[in-house]
């Protein structure tokens, strides 16, 4: 794996904002492998408040508190809606519509971890809205940019999967097959909210992985940039 150092997109007094590889878990888990939380303290030396997560074999932008002030103020943005995400997802062709929005009713299966649509009785699950489009294809895949407007847990995958374009290498929600190294093809690439102390937007992008299928899609090709600094507005970064 990349050196600890090298995946800090951000760290100031109050953020630390992380790339983070796929198949590592953002936080313990019962596997006992080490985390990207634990790696990050270590690093930094300085305590880390967790504020959202992504799935062990997705990859992207995570965000992390170091003060209780920082904390609230980012728990507070999530529940306004402030605290925006951009997902990438690579999906198999298909005639679906280049844009559009997917409502669904989720329901959290936690015998098997993962979320089903809750056909028969919406009432059963929870509201899931997310908008998207095609950005790019290929002979076999497209490339679609995704913002939730809800966070339910695998709401991305499910809702994927349930229209017939499971995130390729996602074999939990019908993808044929998987990853060698059970990534999925979902990255968690821009991340945007207010800067508790500076009252300024922060909005960063997290490179895709430079290997695979990721690298065929020239639009993501032609948007890797050497640093990140660009991408803070006030140009405090």
């Amino acid at each position: 794996m990349e050196s600890i150092s090298s995946l800090v997109i951000f760290n100031d007094h109050h953020y630390l904002l992380a790339n983070k590889p796929p198949a590592i878990p953002v936080q313990e888990d019962q596997s006992g492998d080490v985390s990207l939380h634990r790696m990050l303290q270590a690093y930094c030396k300085h305590d880390l408040y967790l504020i959202h997560r992504i799935d062990r074999p997705v990859s992207g932008a995570v965000l992390f508190a170091k003060t209780t002030e920082a904390q609230q103020s980012l728990v507070k943005q999530i529940e306004s809606g402030d605290f925006k995400k951009t997902y990438l997802a690579i999906v198999p062709k298909s005639e679906i519509v280049s844009e559009g929005t997917m409502e669904d009713f989720l329901v959290h299966d936690t015998r098997h971890h993962k979320s089903r649509i809750a056909e028969k009785d919406a009432h059963a699950g929870k509201k899931a809205v997310l908008d998207y489009k095609i950005i790019e294809s290929l002979d076999r895949y497209q490339l679609m940019e995704i913002n939730t407007r809800s966070g339910r847990f695998h709401q991305i995958r499910s809702q994927l999967a349930a229209r017939g374009i499971p995130i390729f290498g996602d074999v939990k929600y019908g993808a044929r097959r998987g990853n060698p190294d059970r990534s999925i093809g979902l990255h968690a690439w821009k991340i945007a909210w207010l800067h508790q102390s500076q009252k300024n937007k922060m909005t960063f992008q997290a490179n895709v992985p430079q290997d695979g299928l990721w690298s065929k899609f020239a639009t993501l090709q032609e948007s890797i940039k050497p640093t990140f600094k660009d991408y803070n507005e006030s140009g405090d970064a």
